[in-house]
């Protein structure tokens, strides 16, 4: 007997080589993964086709895949790196439009929460961050790369805080 999909979150760490992304399946019995990987634009090319590459990446996902909620990381930039933060800001942009033209709902949160609700500790490193992802989803390794393990996370994360909302099991 098949198992019974609740909702199926896609969570996504965005970049502007490399968006990570993980989606899950929530079920009676627990989390699942379905899939995850990476998104990669072209690290050469020019900053539209890069922005490019990501949205229909993620758009593929999306389509296939058949989410219903995309939980992205938030934008987090050091101050000394103000350009940093402008560029991923381009990512994003084409991550939330690739839900929005899904119609489901996009949800953002910040890293340090993230690590807070996996970890207990808003500034976890991120071998503890994996071996949490690890547990939580019963994997035998922890996930690779770092970006599809932190695409988890967001996931995840956004499992608990539905859980916490709704109080009934349901995203």
């Amino acid at each position: 007997m098949p198992t019974e999909t609740k909702c199926r979150i896609l969570g996504i760490d965005p970049g502007l080589n490399i968006t990570g992304y993980g989606v899950i399946d929530v079920t009676i019995e627990g989390l699942r993964v379905v899939e995850a990987g990476v998104v990669r634009g072209k690290s050469r090319g020019s900053l539209h086709e890069r922005v490019r590459d990501i949205f229909e990446g993620v758009q593929d996902v999306v389509q296939s895949l058949k989410p219903t909620a995309m939980a992205i990381e938030e934008l987090y930039s050091h101050y000394k790196r103000p350009k940093t933060a402008i560029l991923m800001g381009h990512a994003r942009g084409v991550i939330c439009l690739a839900g929005a033209l899904a119609e489901i709902p996009v949800l953002t949160y910040p890293s340090t929460q993230i690590k807070r609700i996996l970890t207990g500790a808003g500034r976890a490193p991120k071998n503890q961050m994996q071996e949490s992802i690890r547990n939580e989803l019963g994997l035998s390794a922890v996930p690779e790369p770092a970006d599809v393990a932190d695409a988890l996370a967001v996931a995840i994360c956004h499992y608990h805080l539905g859980e916490r909302r709704n109080n009934k099991s349901e995203i």
